[in-house]
Order: C-alpha cells, then structure tokens, then sequence
C-alpha cells in the first residue's frame, strides 16, 4: 500500500498547484519509481490532462517497453475510459488504485470539469489484445478523503 498512499500524496500536491486531487505513479518491478505526475487541467483548463494519461505519455518516450510491461501505475483513482486506453496503449502491464469510478462520482455529481465516465478499467483493458492486471479499489476511504469538498459548488 505504500505506493498507493504515495500517489495520495501527489495528488496532495496536485491540489496545492490548484489542480485536481488526481495522480498517477509508475513503479518498476524491482520496487523504484519511475514517474509521478499529477492532475495538469491547470491551467490551460485540459480536460485531457489526467495525471495517468499524461504518466503513460512520458512512460511512452522514456521507458523501455519491457519495463513499462513489467511495472504497475498507482492511481489515486480508478483510471477513466481514455487513461485505461492510454494506459493499455503504453504497455504498463498491471494498475492498481484507489478511489473507484462509481464512488467518485458520488462526490463529482454532474461538476463540468469531471463529468465522470461510469465505464470500470477493466471493462476496457479486458477489450485489449494483452493482458492488464488490475487491482483496485483499495484503500478507498483514504483516497475519497482527497476529494471531500472539492466538487461542492
């Protein structure tokens, strides 16, 4: 659970940079962290900037595949529908996170800047071609705990 609680932590910091409580950490099979990266809708407002899109982006042109086949992504929150794809695009061959998708948007609601999509990850990594191994939603009361009145208007 280290891990995981470290992406908590990132997500902590996305939010002090006025960003989203969102973040993404790829981790090597030997235990190292490769990537952190935060939520980036700040501020250009880029709704595609999801901290797991942007880590599978950078995975993409600074890691070896077999390594990114080797690691695991902790998210903060289940990966959305385009991270998954981005995720499974970039070759990391196992997620795991914290907050799910259906209980985020408990707290989201209708919020224009995350109209959340009710689509699990596994749904769309179990559409792929190679495996992704998945295991999540843990430690969920800590990682809703990030979200706790932020989307109130």
């Amino acid at each position: 659970m280290r891990f995981l609680r470290h992406s908590f932590a990132v997500a902590r910091r996305a939010m002090s940079h006025g960003n989203h409580p969102f973040a993404a950490v790829l981790v090597d099979a030997d235990g190292h962290v490769l990537i952190e990266a935060e939520n980036g809708y700040m501020p250009g407002r880029d709704a595609t900037a999801h901290a797991e899109r942007l880590l599978a982006t950078q995975a993409c042109t600074t890691i070896a595949p077999e390594i990114r086949a080797a690691s695991t992504l902790y998210s903060s929150a289940e990966p959305c529908a385009m991270c998954a794809g981005a995720i499974y695009w970039a070759g990391v061959g196992r997620v795991v996170y914290g907050l799910s998708e259906r209980r985020l948007r408990d707290f989201t609601g209708d919020h224009p800047e995350n109209p959340t999509l009710d689509l699990p990850c596994r749904d769309v990594f179990a559409s792929g071609q190679r495996r992704t191994e998945v295991e999540g939603p843990l430690l969920e009361d800590e990682a809703a705990a990030l979200h706790e009145g932020v989307w109130d208007r």
